[in-house]
């Protein structure tokens, strides 16, 4: 590697060779080819990313492009769900850069007794996703006829009644989502290790899925996953709907694994830096159809 690279970190775990193995089976972003970096007993999946493309300036500027931003999840998903295949890692956030492989080895030896706790939190544990949906088209009120407000109605009043009707569908729709939303959180809560709250998404009216009105990430053991299916796929509501996604690895659980990049610690610590604190690759990913590598 040379000076005109930074080292782009995806993942931390224990497991120095199955963290080798991943090294041949995919690249990093943009096609760069993986390698380990050794500290503090942790192993880190890194690779080399162009300076220029990364640093604080251009890397705010990708961020902020939704395609690259995509593409940048889905190369830094790969490599953590390929070493997640094999062994529990911290996935690292998106875009998390160091000077050097010096910097990534400090940074490991610094952070060994919390990734440590960490990988034992997640290890036997899967990342599932929850989102609530409230459908109001699904049971929206049908137009009035015209027989009917030909029956002494003037067309004013009756387009006030069918405004009214519609509100009315949305604001029972929310409610019922509502409810139901905390039936799935008692049902789920019931056999995960944890959960994580996200902010529901905005913009979800299309595709027949609705209004996001709850979006929730579970840590849930292998051995369960079956089960949390099945019981949160049984919940029904008219005009509410029920989505759960995933098995991933356990990003939304892994706080603190890439905090050691973020503005400031990262400058101290030789990090290249953020502008800004970028999603989880699970971020970018949750907003596609439900999905996810099986259990």
């Amino acid at each position: 590697m040379s000076d005109t690279e930074l080292r782009y970190v995806y993942a931390v775990g224990r497991d120095e060779e199955a963290l080798d193995r991943v090294t041949g089976l995919v690249t990093g972003v943009d096609g760069h080819s993986l390698h380990t970096v050794r500290g503090g007993g942790l192993t880190a999946l890194v690779s080399g990313v162009p300076a220029d493309r990364f640093e604080e300036a251009t890397l705010t500027a990708q961020l902020e492009d939704l395609d690259r931003l995509e593409r940048l999840a889905r190369a830094h998903h790969a490599v953590v769900d390929a070493a997640f295949a094999g062994t529990t890692v911290l996935p690292m956030r998106l875009a998390t850069v160091y000077r050097d492989e010096a910097r990534v080895a400090a940074m490991l030896e610094e952070r060994r007794v919390p990734f440590g706790e960490l990988l034992d939190l997640l290890d036997g544990h899967v990342e599932l996703g929850v989102k609530v949906y409230a459908v109001a088209r699904a049971a929206a009120p049908a137009p009035a006829s015209p027989e009917s407000e030909a029956a002494g109605t003037s067309p004013g009043r009756a387009y006030l009644r069918r405004r009214r009707a519609q509100r009315d569908t949305v604001r029972n729709a929310y409610r019922v989502a509502a409810d139901l939303a905390e039936v799935a959180a008692r049902e789920a809560g019931a056999l995960a290790a944890a959960r994580v709250s996200h902010r529901p998404q905005q913009g979800e009216w299309s595709e027949g899925r609705g209004e996001n009105v709850a979006n929730e990430a579970y840590l849930v053991p292998v051995g369960a996953v079956e089960e949390f299916r099945a019981r949160l796929g049984s919940l029904t509501r008219p005009g509410v709907g029920v989505e759960v996604t995933g098995p991933w690895a356990p990003y939304s659980f892994a706080t603190g694994a890439g905090e050691a990049a973020d503005a400031g610690e990262a400058a101290e610590a030789g990090g290249a830096g953020h502008a800004q604190v970028p999603p989880s690759a699970a971020e970018v990913q949750r907003q596609a159809p439900a999905g996810g590598r099986s259990a």
